[in-house]
This record gives C-alpha cells, sequence and structure tokens, in this order.
C-alpha cells in the first residue's frame, strides 16, 4: 500500500517534558531516539515542523510554587528545563540526520538562537525543524500556551498535542473505566467543561487565531505519521 501524502504543510508539535522520560531517567536516550525517528519519517513526507517542548520531567513551577517557592521563580526555572529537553531532541534528530535549530525566548546564546520570527519560519522553509524552549519567556504561561503562541505565528496549519492517552475524555480514562471520548469537540466545550488536557489560555489563543488542535497518542508506532495524513486519530479540538 503507497504511503499517504500528508496533508498539513506546515505543523507545530507539542511535547511535554514526561514525554522523554524513562522508567529510572530524567531523559532517557532511547526514547528521545524513537520521538527524533517519528519526527523524521513526517519531516521526510515533505511537512515543515516545528516542535515546542515542555520540561516537566525535570522541574514543574506550578507544583513548586504550590509548595511555597515564588512563582516566578518557579516558572524560570521549569523555563530552563525546557532548554536542556531541547537540546536532548536536537542531539537525537541530528543522529538521524535531520537539520534543527533550538530558538529560545530566554536569552542563552552559547546553546541556542533567540526567538524570532521571520528567521524561525525561514528555518523551516529551508526544511530544518525548529525547536522552541523557553516557553513564552514569561512566568505564568505554560508551555501549552507557548505552543498556541508559535502555532499562531509561524502560520501553522494544526498544533498535534502528543500526550500518553489517545485523546480527550469527559473524565480521566485512568481512573475511569466507563470516561467517555470525543472524537471532536469544540473550543467553547472544551472551555466550559474545563477539559485538563491544555489549559484554558491555549485552548482561548487557538480558538482566536482559528488553530485547530489534535490531541493524541505519541506512544502508538505510526499515529503521529497518521494523524499528518489526515487520518481520525484522537481528538480534534476546532471551531
Amino acid at each position: 500500500m503507497p504511503k499517504r501524502k500528508p496533508v498539513y504543510k506546515r505543523i507545530i508539535l507539542k511535547l511535554s517534558g514526561e514525554v522523554l522520560a524513562g522508567a529510572d531517567d530524567v531523559i532517557d536516550p532511547k526514547v528521545t531516539e524513537k520521538i527524533a525517528r517519528e519526527v523524521a519519517e513526517i519531516h521526510a513526507m515533505g511537512v515543515q515542523v516545528a516542535v515546542v517542548i515542555g520540561g516537566g520531567n525535570i522541574w514543574r513551577g506550578i507544583t513548586s510554587a504550590n509548595r511555597g517557592m515564588d512563582r516566578s521563580t518557579a516558572d524560570y526555572m521549569g523555563m530552563l528545563a525546557t532548554i536542556i529537553n531541547g537540546m536532548a531532541l536536537q542531539e537525537a534528530l541530528e543522529k538521524v540526520g535531520v537539520n534543527t535549530r533550538v530558538q529560545t525566548a530566554i536569552e542563552v546564546k552559547n546553546v541556542a538562537e533567540p526567538f524570532i520570527r521571520r528567521r524561525a519560519v525561514r528555518h523551516l522553509e529551508k526544511g530544518r525543524v525548529v525547536i522552541f524552549v523557553a516557553g513564552t519567556g514569561n512566568p505564568f504561561f505554560s508551555t501549552d500556551t507557548a505552543a498556541a503562541l508559535r502555532a499562531s505565528e509561524m502560520g501553522a496549519e494544526i498544533l498535534l498535542k502528543a500526550t500518553k492517552v489517545d485523546g480527550i475524555y469527559d473524565s480521566d480514562p485512568r481512573k475511569n473505566p466507563k470516561a467517555k471520548k470525543f472524537a471532536h469537540i469544540s473550543y467553547a466545550d472544551a472551555l466550559v467543561k474545563r477539559l485538563q488536557v491544555m489549559d484554558s489560555t491555549a485552548f482561548s489563543l487557538c480558538m482566536d487565531n482559528h488553530v485547530p488542535i489534535v490531541v493524541f497518542d505519541m506512544f502508538k508506532p505510526g499515529n503521529l505519521r497518521a494523524v499528518v495524513a489526515g487520518e481520525k486519530i484522537g481528538t480534534l479540538v476546532s471551531a
């Protein structure tokens, strides 16, 4: 059977920091290599790929703030964690032959470029994978919101939110075996139901800028390629 052609020209892939972690390691090289090969596969299809990565495997700002740390300080520490993850993913992608650039929202000029929208677009047009790190560069904003912002800035056709579950449910499927999965849900319903898969700021930003979201299971082999090819994988969030 011939491979299906991609239905998207430019995508933003949102990866949580937790997806890079193995059973015993904060960053598992085998896991990062697997993710890199999945990204390389869709890149070889001609898709322009940008990645926004979180830092939750190393540091979670909101958790530390809830334990008494100043929220701004905790969030800046989380931004630094995303830079570490971005460098790990860059290393894995370059090992499988994909040219990459890491762009950061806070200046760390010895290891990454500063985020410049026009430069990022040019990298994509030249066939490089761009990895966005350090969130939005501001505390009180999640990396989900950063992904929604970058998707809007880059003119991405879709935001792909990679998770460990196969879509959005009305309750936690790991706790409730009768949880109902949504094949499609509107931005407004996602906000009203306060679904925890993304924060409300990210949903609102995508709604305002008409960026559809697909929430899918990144850990099932071939799912990323299937989503890019237009198959009905996971949950679609749109108008």
